[in-house]
């Protein structure tokens, strides 16, 4: 069934006071979150977005009546003689007859010639995509992120919900192109402002954490775009990832983010360590520590503009990697992205190795092993388990009959242990019970019985009443004790 049976015709409401019918062509896209994508007739540069909540209409009005008055200086460029929108910003108003905002034109954005920029990030969607492997690319791409952020911020906007996924860049040109517009956090007149409506978990600032989207601004932005640039000049790596110290203690990464678990600055992490590849320590100086100041507590966060001008710096002063042509690198210290494959390299061919050696059980390859071979290992690991249960039992009978005869065995020595007075026994009591309880833990990762611990904790009681009943008998306990109250 068709979607659009006839073609509907809307006013348009251009910024400078123009007024103009439009009538929609076939629908380009139609899983947009607020509205769906349309071609407009005979103006192949312009498509029409028109919103799915229409009751909205009245609040969808004025944040576009914002955005036209106040639209960032963002002009298409031209390169080689092909024009490359960056911004789909809306440039007119759509009503309908009855007067309803149904939502905006905007400029066309050539999606088939632009790729998402996480897919920038990981060299095997790269190759898969036929994106270049220049490093170059990958900053430029920073920058034009950074520009495009500098250029709205200079107007009061913020984009709020900043990820790799909501920005695309031309594939052979890396410049930037952002749709969505409507959805950022607009500057209105006489300090109006009309707020973003989405925000994303690992890009969400640590201070906003409490926030509502709606309440988020420019630090929200510089926190975001620091992620963004961090991820293109380090191969993909999230700055709050990384290899935990415990195993055991595996938090997400926003949840690393609150805590500022940021494991590549001047002062090591308590809860991660760097990501074994990562290309940090090849960066320039002030690069790192402008990482520091956005990804640090109690920094000032660098602004898109100083981003924008340290990455032009970045951009104009690169050294030429001698080894391989898509390479260049920074500072002193030499080709990182080199020194990073190098190590991959290294780490492959060692777990390759390893691999191809044969495993062995009991001095014999798994290769050779026949079913027989396992039946017999089988039956011997099971006697064997016999044997230690046997011993087991013999071992507790032993154990009991030992601290039941406890009191005679000490008979012979009991002036010399009394002789060293009541507190010392118990010291020496207390000595016993310690070391009988680590004894009796340390067998139990042996001898199977031993391994309940009901049981254990049954042996070291008897053993502690016995040496207590011991104590009593050889001190006479209760007799001095009721002389006392004479």
């Amino acid at each position: 069934m068709d979607l659009q049976p006839q073609p509907v015709i809307y006013n348009a409401l251009y910024a400078d006071g123009k007024f103009a019918k439009i009538r929609l062509g076939k629908i380009l896209n139609r899983g947009g979150a607020a509205g769906r994508i349309y071609e407009v007739e005979n103006q192949p540069q312009i498509v029409a977005k028109i919103f799915h909540n229409l009751a909205k209409s009245n609040a969808n009005r004025k944040k576009l009546e914002a955005m036209l008055v106040n639209a960032p200086n963002f002009p298409p460029t031209i390169k080689d003689g092909v024009e490359y929108v960056q911004i789909a910003w809306p440039i007119a108003i759509l009503e309908d007859e009855k007067g309803f905002c149904v939502g905006y034109l905007m400029p066309l954005i050539n999606m088939d010639k632009a790729v998402s920029l996480d897919h920038l990030m990981q060299k095997s969607i790269r190759q898969k995509l036929g994106l270049s492997e220049k490093y170059s690319y990958r900053i430029f791409a920073a920058y034009n992120v950074a520009s495009m952020v500098c250029a709205l911020h200079q107007c009061g906007h913020y984009i709020v919900d900043l990820k790799p996924s909501n920005v695309s860049v031309y594939r052979d040109t890396m410049i930037v192109a952002m749709v969505d517009c409507d959805g950022f956090s607009i500057q209105g007149e006489h300090g109006t402002r009309y707020p973003a409506e989405f925000v994303s978990e690992e890009y969400i600032y640590p201070e906003g954490m409490d926030l509502n989207c709606s309440e988020m601004g420019e630090e929200q932005d510089k926190f975001a775009l620091a992620v963004i640039i961090f991820r293109l000049l380090n191969n993909g790596i999230h700055p709050f990832t990384g290899v935990p110290r415990k195993n055991n203690d595996m938090l997400t990464v926003q949840q690393r983010i609150e805590d500022y678990h940021y494991a590549y600055g001047s002062w090591l992490d308590k809860y991660q360590a760097p990501h074994p590849y990562s290309l940090h320590d090849y960066f320039d100086k002030k690069t790192l520590d402008m990482f520091d100041r956005a990804f640090m507590c109690g920094q000032e966060r660098p602004t898109a503009r100083e981003w924008l001008n340290h990455l032009w710096y970045l951009l104009h002063n690169l050294k030429q990697c001698k080894q391989n042509p898509n390479h260049v690198y920074f500072t002193s210290k030499g080709c990182g992205l080199c020194a990073t494959e190098e190590k991959l390299a290294h780490q492959l061919s060692k777990v390759k190795q390893e691999s191809a050696e044969p495993q062995k059980v009991r001095g014999l390859e798994l290769s050779e092993i026949s079913s027989e071979e396992v039946a017999r290992h089988k039956a011997e690991l099971e006697q064997e388990n016999k044997r230690l249960k046997q011993w087991t039992l013999v071992g507790i009978c032993l154990y009991l009959l030992f601290f039941g005869a406890l009191h005679f065995l000490l008979l012979p020595y009991k002036e010399a242990l009394t002789g060293l007075g009541i507190g010392l026994q118990l010291v020496i009591m207390l000595m016993i019970m310690i070391g009988l309880n680590k004894f009796l833990n340390n067998l139990s990762d042996k001898f199977p019985y031993l391994q309940n611990r009901a049981l254990l904790n049954m042996l070291l009681v008897y053993a502690i009443i016995c040496m207590i009943v011991v104590f009593i008998s050889l001190n006479h306990l209760p007799a001095d004790l009721f002389s006392l109250t004479e």
